[in-house]
Parts: structure tokens; C-alpha cells; sequence
């Protein structure tokens, strides 16, 4: 593995952020999720537009494998909290369960048209599922002939759902510049939003029951549980994605700039911003641990960065030499150039 040193004062710790890269798919990288943390560490998972779904340990972005079954684009991926169960939403009409130690695949779910959202239930029991035919679907997973509850009411494509409120609620986003709040038991619409521009994503917080989503150049934070505005944050450029901290100190964002912004989620003040990618980025996560953030992009790459730039974390290195004194010492940061697939 390629290192790069930075030397820096140890006084100010100003580093440039620099991130892992992880290379290995062929076309747009759309959607990822992480799991819980797990006996192993965490794990991520990508979904990418060549049909590839792959799954990597979360906190250094070695590739572990690749989930092969789907005939189009894959738009949706997910893992559950063991990081036992994968499911990925394809443009093949199906969403596809996987056993994520063996990579093999358990199920397939026919849909009727282009599958764009999976979640499983915290007891990765059901999954849940929504696309361009405008109704989400509940699965029971431990019946897979059974007929799934379906739920119906937007009006165009459903681009991203949800559970949500200890599974018992669903929220959903769909083209049709609404977010609707639904009821499992009665599939009801409990409360909807509707915004002047599409939701171009959303992210659950069960800790605090946040909702976080982006409209236009908009990211706005929602109590889940009943849709009441929290704040909202307008950024320089359109934002496709963005992810609370764990802690919920700050909180990132990425567009069509191909720039990563940094805010402060009290003061809503930016904190920094910064290039990476070479193209819009899609989709962005902290780690379950906070210690990370991944993004993926229109490049095709998905990138990891550091939450406390220069920690010693993952394959990040920060050596602080012995034999240099404290008055000159100088602190030594090693990040990997790139991890391929």
C-alpha cells in the first residue's frame, strides 16, 4: 500500500484531508450503507449503476467481495446490523437478498418495474422495499411465497423508504416532492410534506429520531416521528446527500460541486469544504462509529474520510517520533493512497 506523508505542527494538528480511496466499480456509484459494529469491526456496502454490488470492511475500504445475480444498474443496498444480510434494489424489477458471509444469494423478489429503495427491520425479518411503480412492499422474509403487503398513495417513482419509530412506521420519499409518514399496521399516510423540488435523498437518526434530507441546495433535519421542522441548512450547490454525526455535533454534505461541506449542526455555521471526487456525489454515511464518513460518487469511487483528521485510525497513521522533542517535534500522518477492489 502507497503512503503519503504530511508533516505538520503538533501545536495547530492543521492537516489536509486526505481519503481512502476505494476504486473497483465500472460505473456511477449511487447508494451505500454500513452496518451496525460487529464482533468483526463494521462493514460497508455499494451499489453502483454496473450491477456489481460490492461489500467492504467499513473502517479501512478492503474489498471483501462482490454480490453477482443482478441483469441492470443496481440503485439500492443495504446491510442489516449484524452484517449477516444484504439486499440490493436493481433495475432488473427485483430486489435480491443475499447471505453477506457467503455472498450467496437467498432470495430473489420480483418486482414490477425498476426496484430503487431496500431496509430491513432492526430483527432483519422483513424488508422493505420501493421503486418506479409507486408502491412500497413489506416482505416477510421468513415466507418468501407469500404475497407481500404493498402500501400505494405517491404518485410517481418512490425513491428512497424507510422504517422508522421501533418498525413500526414507514417513511418514504418519492419524485413526487413528497415525504409521506405511514402507519405499518393500518398503511395509512399518517402525515406528508411536500417540498418545491424533489427529494433527492433522506437519512434516519434512530437515536434522537432525526430525519435528515436534501432538497435543491436545501438539507433540512425533521423530528420522524412527526414531521416537524427541526432547521434547515442552505448550501453553495445542489446536494444529492447528507449524514448526521452519530454525536450529532456536525453533520456532512455532497452535490453537484463534486465538494464535501462540514457544518456545524447547532450554529449551522460551515466548518470546511473540499474536493475529492471527480465528478457529483450521490450518496454520503457516517460509520456507525462516527470516526468516518463514505461517499460515493458519479467517478465511480467511493471514498472514506477521517472525522478527526490525523488520529491514528483504519489504515490512517499518526506517528509522534520519540527521539524528536516536544518543542520540535513534528507528527508524521500516513494516510493509504488508494484500496482496489
Amino acid at each position: 500500500v502507497l503512503l503519503r506523508v504530511f508533516k505538520v505542527s503538533p501545536v495547530s494538528m492543521a492537516m489536509r484531508q486526505t481519503p481512502l480511496t476505494c476504486s473497483g466499480h465500472t460505473r456511477p456509484v449511487v447508494d451505500l450503507a454500513f452496518s451496525g459494529i460487529t464482533p468483526y469491526g463494521y462493514f460497508l456496502i455499494s451499489a453502483c449503476k454496473d450491477g456489481k454490488p460490492m461489500l467492504r470492511q467499513g473502517d479501512t475500504g478492503d474489498w471483501i467481495g462482490t454480490f453477482l445475480g443482478h441483469k441492470g444498474a443496481v440503485w439500492g443496498a443495504t446491510l442489516n446490523k449484524e452484517a449477516t444480510k444484504a439486499a440490493t434494489a436493481a433495475a432488473d424489477f427485483t430486489a435480491k437478498v443475499w447471505d453477506a458471509i457467503t455472498g450467496d444469494e437467498v432470495l430473489t423478489l420480483a418486482h414490477k418495474h425498476i426496484v430503487k429503495s431496500v431496509n430491513f427491520t432492526q430483527d432483519s425479518n422483513c424488508l422493505l422495499t420501493g421503486g418506479n411503480d409507486k408502491v412500497l412492499r413489506i416482505y416477510d422474509l421468513s415466507k418468501p411465497e407469500a404475497e407481500p403487503q404493498e402500501i400505494a398513495g405517491h404518485t410517481t417513482a418512490i425513491k428512497k423508504a424507510l422504517w422508522c419509530n421501533n418498525d413500526q412506521q414507514i417513511l418514504s420519499a418519492a419524485e413526487d416532492k413528497t415525504i409521506r409518514l405511514w402507519d405499518k399496521n393500518t398503511k395509512e399516510a399518517v402525515k406528508t410534506l411536500s417540498f418545491d423540488a424533489s427529494v433527492s435523498s433522506m437519512e434516519y437518526i434512530p437515536d434522537g429520531e432525526i430525519l435528515v434530507i436534501t432538497y435543491g441546495r436545501t438539507i433540512a433535519f425533521y423530528k420522524a416521528h412527526s414531521l416537524d421542522l427541526i432547521k434547515t441548512v442552505d448550501a453553495p450547490a445542489s446536494i444529492h446527500s447528507a449524514s448526521l454525526h452519530p454525536e450529532k455535533d456536525f453533520f456532512v454534505a455532497g452535490g453537484d460541486d463534486f465538494k464535501l461541506y462540514k457544518y456545524d449542526y447547532t450554529t449551522r455555521e460551515e466548518m470546511e469544504s473540499y474536493k475529492g471526487h471527480f465528478g457529483p456525489i450521490h450518496c454520503l454515511r457516517f460509520s456507525p462509529d462516527g470516526e468516518l464518513y463514505a461517499s460515493g460518487s458519479e467517478d465511480g469511487t467511493l471514498r472514506l474520510w477521517q472525522t478527526a483528521v490525523g488520529k491514528t485510525y483504519g489504515l490512517w497513521k499518526c506517528v509522534l517520533p520519540e527521539e524528536l522533542s516536544s518543542e520540535n517535534s513534528e507528527v508524521l500522518y500516513c494516510p493509504p493512497a488508494e484500496i482496489k477492489a
